[in-house]
Order: structure tokens, then C-alpha cells, then sequence
């Protein structure tokens, strides 16, 4: 590979999404030309400021905490200073860091690598195809706080964790910044056994919880897919969450994603049905006063079509009359 040609890709050819490849061949160059992988993923972690922000936490609200509390250090501002350093001698800094070697070693063959698992989580329970496609749904933000994954690094969390029975399915996982998750993580002592047992909830009068299985048309582990019985337009489809709640306010944000990845997809199927559908309305009625009829939550996905009625102007705002147009 000649020289110019690199040089030529570097400066005008190369596609960024991120800082990586010239990191990478910035420490291959520096590196006569060969670097073990775990050495080019220090060259990008050492341009990651998100993880210095995650570890200057653990700094100032857990360890520096805890040496505080044992008056072993001090703290000016940001800043961290060892009680009493200047009075050990050379041969005492010596000993005490050999020390400090010697209980990592010491704790590190006792719990290995699982001291690490909570950094691991976003990648080794799910594939990088379905981990991208969480994150791409959520348009690389965090679905908590909203942050950018350009500002902080985000990790593909279970909102029902495995352990707790969350299965893997994409409506079980939702993006999370690391400083929600790891809030999420420490905070949240909710029993999520009995989450997992309230999606499994029917009325035993409810139509929508005793539906036909021959009628769903979709469907994935927390909703389904079935046409509407009284359409307003061809092909209008309704998406259904199973559980028997009465408003969409009352969905968890796993249903909320089942429902979304329904809709998604209905309007794929419909489309491909239909090729004059040019445009849809969502609609939710959320209590009686809105116009519910049937108290348990459903999402109306309704097909358009240029000319369908005269004026379409206002869409859902004519559900008040008179109040489309503007």
C-alpha cells in the first residue's frame, strides 16, 4: 500500500461516524506498524471522555468517599492529597505500594474478571446486530435522560433483568446511559417477579385480552396486531398490548416498546398491501371523556390516501370539531 494512497484515504476518503479509525492507525503508525488489539482499545479509551467521567465518579462518590471516612486522604476542590505523604520515607512509599500490589493480586484470583461484569452487561448478553438496532431506536440517546450517546457512552440494558426472568427479546431492552443504568442498578429494589407476573394479566370479560389467535396478524411477547371491526379506512389495524391495563399511560416502558416495534412494522405490511397509502394517523383514547370505549389499552394505526376526504388539514385535531383547521 503506498504511501499516498494512505495519506489520500486519511485526509479526503475516510467516512467518520467516530474517532476510531484514525486512532487506530495512529497507534499502528506509532507502534512499528503492529498493535495487539487490547493495546489500539487503550488508544481509544484514552480519547473516551465519557469514561473518565464515569471513573471521576466512582472517585468522588465511592472510593475517595471511603479513604475520606478513614482520614487516609484529603480532597481541595477536585483535587486528592495522602495524609501525611511527606513524612514516609522512600523505602515506606516502596512497601506500601508493594502492598497495595499485593492485595489486587490477592482479591483479583479471588473474584477474577466478575469485578468487571456491570462494564460487561450491554455486550455480553445480546448480539452487536440487536444491541445496534436498541440503540438505533432510540436514536442513540438514553431513554431516561435523554443524553446523547456523543456525550456519554450508552449501554443496552434489560428493563426486566435476566435474572429476574427479562427475556431478550428487543421490547426487554431499552438504551441506557451508564450513569442511569448503574443508578438503575444500585437504586431499584423493585420485585420485578411480580412485573413479570402483572404482563400475564387477562380479564377473563375484556374482548381484547380473549382474542382469537387466528385474528392477530402480528404479534411479539407483550402485544399483537389485529384489523379493526368497524374500519375507518381499508386496512386499519389496531396494535394491542396483552396485559389488560386501561390507558396507554399505564403501559411499562418494555410495552411501550412492544407496541412501537408493532406499529413499525404494521406500516411496512401495510404499505406493501396497499401502494395509494401515503400517510397514516396514530390515535389513542385515553379515558371515556376522550372517546374509549373499550378500557384496555389499544393503538389505532389508520391508513391514508391522498383524496380519502376533502380536506385533510388537522388530522387528529378534528377530534375536537371545528378545531382542525387553522
Amino acid at each position: 500500500m503506498p504511501y499516498d494512497e494512505l495519506a489520500d484515504f486519511i485526509e479526503n476518503r475516510m467516512r467518520m461516524s467516530h474517532i476510531y479509525q484514525p486512532v487506530m492507525l495512529k497507534a499502528l503508525l506509532e507502534n512499528d506498524g503492529q498493535c495487539h488489539e487490547s493495546e489500539i482499545a487503550r488508544a481509544l479509551l484514552s480519547h473516551d471522555a465519557s469514561q473518565i467521567e464515569y471513573y471521576s465518579r466512582i472517585t468522588s462518590n465511592m472510593v475517595g468517599r471511603v479513604l475520606r471516612g478513614h482520614n487516609y486522604v484529603e480532597k481541595k476542590e477536585k483535587a486528592y492529597s495522602l495524609v501525611d505523604y511527606k513524612d514516609f520515607t522512600k523505602e515506606q512509599i516502596l512497601e506500601l505500594v508493594a502492598l497495595c500490589n499485593k492485595r489486587l493480586e490477592r482479591f483479583l484470583e479471588a473474584r477474577g474478571k466478575k469485578i468487571f461484569d456491570h462494564r460487561r452487561k450491554s455486550s455480553g448478553y445480546i448480539s452487536g446486530t440487536i444491541k445496534y438496532d436498541v440503540l438505533k431506536r432510540a436514536g442513540f440517546h438514553c431513554e431516561l435522560c435523554g443524553i446523547s450517546a456523543d456525550k456519554k457512552a450508552l449501554e443496552v440494558d434489560h428493563i426486566v433483568p435476566r435474572n429476574k426472568g427479562g427475556s431478550d427479546e428487543q421490547s426487554n431492552l431499552q438504551s441506557l446511559c451508564y450513569s442511569c443504568n448503574s443508578m438503575k442498578r444500585d437504586r431499584d429494589d423493585t420485585d420485578f417477579r411480580a412485573i413479570r407476573e402483572s404482563y400475564k394479566y387477562r380479564d377473563e370479560y375484556c374482548i381484547f385480552c380473549n382474542i382469537n389467535q387466528s385474528q392477530m396478524i402480528n404479534e411479539n411477547e407483550l402485544s399483537y396486531v389485529i384489523r379493526d371491526s368497524f374500519p375507518v379506512t381499508e386496512l386499519h389495524t389496531l396494535i394491542i398490548p396483552r396485559r389488560h391495563v386501561s390507558t396507554y399511560f399505564e403501559l411499562s416502558q418494555a410495552e411501550v416498546n412492544a407496541c412501537n416495534q408493532l406499529i413499525k412494522s404494521s406500516k411496512g405490511e401495510i404499505e406493501s398491501k396497499n401502494s395509494n397509502v401515503d400517510g397514516f394517523n396514530i390515535g389513542i383514547n385515553n379515558g371515556k371523556s376522550a372517546g374509549q370505549t373499550i378500557f384496555h389499552s389499544h393503538i389505532h394505526l389508520i391508513p391514508r390516501r391522498s383524496g380519502d376526504i376533502d380536506n385533510p388539514r388537522g388530522g387528529v385535531r378534528h377530534t375536537i370539531p371545528e378545531k382542525g383547521y387553522y
